[in-house]
């Protein structure tokens, strides 16, 4: 009996010979082609059907060891922590992108005073959201027409606080806190109210009465 790697007839019956090795690495090699992987699972499939094996086999040997009530509650709460792992992966870093996003819109320049203006009308009928964000950004105005923050497009509120803190460190404090408020309310999930927006308030009032820290001249200069 003549076996692939031994011998074969051609058409005509004439013997030929192939050797073992060759034909051994010609099947291997046309086994590579794609043609034949179309449909295999990608790596990361591979890596996910593997960490889920081992997260079955660690259930089922707890289950089997302290029963199917206890078991059952185990899988739970290690559910639970898989669920807020990911949450914490992907949901926090979300909103903190969000809060990257610069103060003032895109409808062209505007002074302070029209901000103030825009979160006075806000804040008299009720929308205390629309009242926060105006608020704020006309605190940031009115601190670059002072001079004392450059206007620079795309600026966020973070931003703002850190620099004008450098200027008015007496108030250093009270703008991070300021900016924690409108970053909180306009990219997160607190619900703005009367006290945000009379926070803000107050705080552009009194940074309009202080008068910037100027830094010390160098030693030497005349």
């Amino acid at each position: 009996m003549t076996t692939w790697g031994e011998g074969a007839l051609l058409a005509g019956g004439a013997p030929v010979t192939v050797p073992r090795d060759p034909a051994r690495d010609a099947a291997r090699q046309e086994l590579l082609n794609p043609a034949y992987h179309r449909h295999d699972p990608s790596l990361l499939e591979r890596i996910s059907d593997w960490f889920w094996e081992q997260i079955s086999k660690a259930l089922e040997g707890v289950g089997s060891a302290t029963g199917g009530t206890t078991g059952l509650i185990l899988f739970l709460v290690v559910a639970l922590v898989i669920v807020a792992a990911v949450w914490w992966r992907l949901g926090a870093p979300a909103r903190a992108a969000r809060s990257t996003t610069g103060l003032f819109d895109e409808r062209g320049p505007r002074g302070a005073a029209q901000y103030r203006a825009e979160a006075r009308a806000h804040a008299a009928a009720g929308r205390w959201t629309e009242a926060v964000r105006e608020q704020m950004r006309a605190l940031v105005r009115s601190l670059e027409e002072r001079t004392l923050l450059d206007p620079r497009p795309g600026r966020t509120a973070d931003e703002a606080a850190a620099e004008a803190g450098r200027a008015l460190p007496a108030h250093a404090a009270a703008l991070a806190e300021a900016a924690r408020t409108f970053d909180a309310i306009a990219y997160g999930d607190r619900a703005a109210d009367q006290g945000a927006y009379q926070l803000l308030s107050d705080l552009d009032q009194a940074l309009e009465r202080t008068r910037p820290t100027l830094a010390p001249a160098p030693e030497g200069a005349v």
